[in-house]
Parts: structure tokens; C-alpha cells; sequence
């Protein structure tokens, strides 16, 4: 998806720097434009994301709008996750935009202005077996940026959260998903049938990157562009759902809730039933 991002970008164009952990290789897929500049970036080391803010601002004299799209997959019943696996998650893909981001706000602080992109994911509003590292680091995200947005308002800088549905995308490719090894017996059947599953969905996804990569300069471009934004139908539906769901769960014990005010609150300051 980042390179579909930055081909889009440039083609609207706007200046990219486009990072990651092999720099050769988005040079091979972008080829060679003045606009644009490629730096080496692994998103878990935050010397290495000052290193990449610094050189962006050296190159081009401001960073306008960040793209947090570093990604991986650690998909496995959460027994059978290892801890070192279940880190190794979070540290790309919930620390990994935080390091970036860290890096890459005072650079919007001082020009009072900025969008901070945040590529989250259907997974980030809704739980399912098989994903609880993946959706932990997610629902991370969300919750960071959602805390963040206010923060940085009243200094000219916007955020934006993206949840795509199933786009194809290299994610469920053998290079960017990690199985657990199976080693307990009452999830052998379930793993391998979810295995099965998904790796028949590597390629066919419905989703198609380029155009969402299209959709996103457009929004960013935006003098108020969403603060979150839904992406591809199904994960519009997915959303509409738990959010359904939210309300239903909500209002199902709102009476006991509403009647859990100490005796001494006053009475026009406690909730409403």
C-alpha cells in the first residue's frame, strides 16, 4: 500500500519521501523522480525516525502530511502467540507509527500545521479469533489517535484514522504474516482451518489498493479531511455493526448503570437512566 500511496501522491504532485527497512527495493518500485526521495526507516527505532524527519525537512523544508503504513501480521489463537511475538506486533505496528509521529510533530508544531495519517484497520474496531495481537495493536492506534487529535488542534495539526477492510495488499503474504505453531490440541482443528482460509484469500482480496491510495491524497488535500475514514464496503458494514452492537450493549443494563452514583452526588449532577 505504500507504494501505491506514494506513486499517487506523486502523480498529484506532491513531493515523497518514502521510507522503509530496504530502501533498494522502493527505489526499484518507484523509480527516479525529482520529487522524490527515499530514506532507510525501520519504524521500531525512534533514532531512526528523527533521522528520516530531519532529512525530509533538509530535502523538501517541511513535512506537510505524515502516512503511518508500516505493517506486519502475527496471526494465531492467543494461547499459541509467543510473548516475544506478541511484542514484536505491537512494536511495529502500534509503537512503530507512535515513533514516527513522535519524530515528525515538532517539525508541525513549528509550522502550526500538518495531518497525521494513521493506517489502522477493520481489526482496530472489531475483535476476531485468530487476531489478538494484530487487533490489540490496533485498537491501540485508534484509542492513541483519537487521545492525540485534541492535543494537537489548537496547534494546526489534524489527524486522520484509516480503517480498510480487505484490500490486496502483501499483508497475508508468507513475507508479512507469521502463523503460530500449533501445540495445543483444542485449537489444532480451528488454526488449520483458518490457515487454509486465508492463505486461499492472499491475492484475492476485493479491496484494490491503488484506488484507496487515491482516495487518501484526496483527503489529505482536504482543508478538513475526516478524522477517521471508513474504507471499502466491507469494512463500512463491519463498522455499522459493532457500532449497532456498542449501543445495543449500552442500553441493555442502562437502568442498573444509571444507579451507581455514591448517595452523597448530587441529584442534578448524577447520569440520566
Amino acid at each position: 500500500m505504500g507504494v501505491d500511496i506514494s506513486k499517487a501522491a506523486l502523480a498529484a504532485g506532491h513531493a515523497v519521501v518514502a521510507t522503509g527497512r530496504n530502501p533498494e527495493r522502493i527505489k526499484s518500485a518507484l523509480g527516479i523522480h525529482d520529487d522524490l526521495f527515499v530514506a532507510a526507516l525501520d519504524v521500531t527505532n525512534l533514532r531512526e525516525a528523527k533521522d528520516a524527519a530531519r532529512v525530509a525537512v533538509q530535502r523538501f523544508g517541511r513535512i506537510d502530511v505524515l502516512v503511518n503504513n508500516a505493517g506486519n501480521f502475527y496471526a494465531g489463537f492467543f494461547e499459541e502467540i509467543a510473548p516475544e511475538e506478541f511484542r514484536a506486533q505491537i512494536e511495529t505496528t502500534m509503537f512503530g507509527p507512535m515513533n514516527v509521529t513522535r519524530a515528525v510533530l515538532p517539525v508541525m508544531r513549528a509550522q502550526r500545521s500538518g495531518l497525521v495519517v494513521a493506517i489502522s484497520s477493520t481489526a482496530g474496531i472489531v475483535g476476531q479469533e485468530f487476531c489478538t495481537a494484530y487487533s490489540a495493536s490496533k485498537f491501540g492506534v485508534e484509542g492513541w489517535i483519537e487521545s492525540l487529535t485534541p492535543e494537537v488542534a489548537p496547534l494546526g495539526i489534524q489527524t486522520m484514522l484509516v480503517e480498510p477492510g480487505f484490500f490486496r495488499t502483501e499483508l497475508l503474504t508468507p513475507e508479512s504474516t507469521t502463523y503460530a505453531k500449533p501445540s495445543i490440541d483444542d485449537y489444532a482443528e480451528r488454526s488449520e482451518q483458518t490457515v487454509a482460509t486465508w492463505n486461499s484469500m492472499n491475492g484475492k482480496q476485493g479491496g484494490d489498493p491503488a484506488k484507496l491510495a487515491e482516495a487518501l491524497v484526496y483527503l489529505a488535500s482536504l482543508d478538513e479531511p475526516p478524522v477517521r475514514f471508513v474504507a471499502g464496503a466491507d469494512a463500512v458494514a463491519a463498522v455499522k455493526k459493532k457500532g449497532n452492537a456498542l449501543i445495543s450493549q449500552a442500553d441493555a443494563y442502562g437502568e442498573l448503570s444509571g444507579n451507581l452514583a455514591l448517595e452523597d452526588t448530587p441529584p442534578e449532577t448524577r447520569p440520566l437512566n
